[in-house]
């Protein structure tokens, strides 16, 4: 059985814009915060592809990528992810070709089937391309190939790209993708930190169906994780409600910035609303380091991940560089 001292730990960053805050200052902030969780014994930093939302600064994710590669010297950083459906296979291969050639063993490739957006938004990314979630397996295929070692008849490379082998991973929020992953011999990782309902069932059709392959041996299981960690419980509840409020505004379809902390949220969200948000925010660590080590004892007890990977949604920065190093202490023990 594993124990939590046993568990890599890693950053998710949303990039997120803040009331009357500016795209610039969130970017810097990003790279802050590579910076610092570099410090304090991470092991990747990933960012999300996401379109059309204004309180996330991440959509161009590979440009995003270099900055915060180019501030840090051993962290990995790597895509949470990019959602390959909007792209060709080959642009892809060619940015992070690129980026695995400046930072080499530092990037990581992880790949969604979702839109990261709205469906008209979905149009305006693809406009000609014909490509579809449904071509996801085939795309995952051929960017493997642009990856990997040319072979004597192929006649469109990634350059950069070629024989990089940079390490790719499948993300999902469903089954589809854990299956898809098991089958291909590769890493999986799970977006529990807004869809925790199917996580155990997602986890086990990834290991039921796992073969061995040239990148992994064995299954290896990544979970998302919400964190809002402070001193006290009752401030880490305070901070939570910047959290409540996107998530809140996001099933609104209303502006994401991120909004400061209110003492309650009464009279913020209805009766079913507070269910929902709750419900997104399953599996979320709010507290103090004990409370929040004794929940998360559970969660790998339960699962059994061999990675963790928090995301933290907090409106001061200096409240979010706090919640990742209380829970670095936690971690190691």
């Amino acid at each position: 059985m594993k124990r939590l001292s046993d568990i890599k730990f890693s950053t998710l960053d949303l990039v997120p814009v803040r009331e009357n805050g500016s795209v610039a200052q969130s970017l810097r902030n990003s790279l802050d915060l590579a910076q610092h969780v570099e410090k304090f014994g991470y092991n990747r930093f990933w960012v999300a592809e996401h379109h059309n939302m204004d309180g996330i600064a991440s959509s161009a994710t590979s440009v995003v990528l270099g900055y915060v590669a180019g501030g840090t010297s051993t962290i990995r950083v790597g895509s949470g992810g990019v959602m390959l459906p909007n792209h060709a296979p080959l642009v892809i291969a060619e940015q992070f070709g690129t980026l695995e050639s400046l930072y080499p063993g530092r990037i990581d490739l992880g790949l969604g089937r979702a839109p990261g957006s709205d469906q008209l938004t979905a149009r305006a990314l693809r406009r000609e391309r014909s490509g579809s979630a449904d071509d996801f397996p085939e795309d995952v295929a051929e960017l493997v190939r642009y990856l990997g070692p040319r072979s004597p008849e192929q006649r469109v490379i990634a350059m950069p790209g070629t024989n990089t082998n940079v390490p790719i991973w499948l993300l999902g929020s469903s089954l589809f993708s854990a299956q898809l992953a098991g089958e291909r011999g590769l890493p999986y990782a799970f977006a529990s930190h807004f869809a925790p309902r199917y996580m155990h069932e997602a986890i086990r059709v990834y290991r039921n169906h796992f073969k061995p392959s040239a990148v992994l041996d064995k299954p290896y299981v990544m979970l998302g994780v919400p964190l809002v960690a402070a001193d006290t419980d009752e401030q880490a509840d305070y901070l939570a409600t910047s959290v409540f409020q996107r998530i809140l505004a996001l099933m609104r379809g209303q502006s994401l910035v991120q909004r400061p902390p209110v003492k309650t949220m009464d009279g913020l969200w209805l009766p079913h609303e507070r269910e929902a948000v709750s419900d997104f925010l399953g599996l979320a660590m709010i507290g103090s380091p004990q409370k929040i080590r004794a929940r998360l004892e559970v969660l790998i007890e339960q699962t059994q991940a061999d990675e963790l990977i928090f995301t933290c949604d907090l409106y001061e920065h200096a409240d979010r560089l706090h919640s990742y190093e209380l829970l670095a202490q936690v971690m190691k023990g």
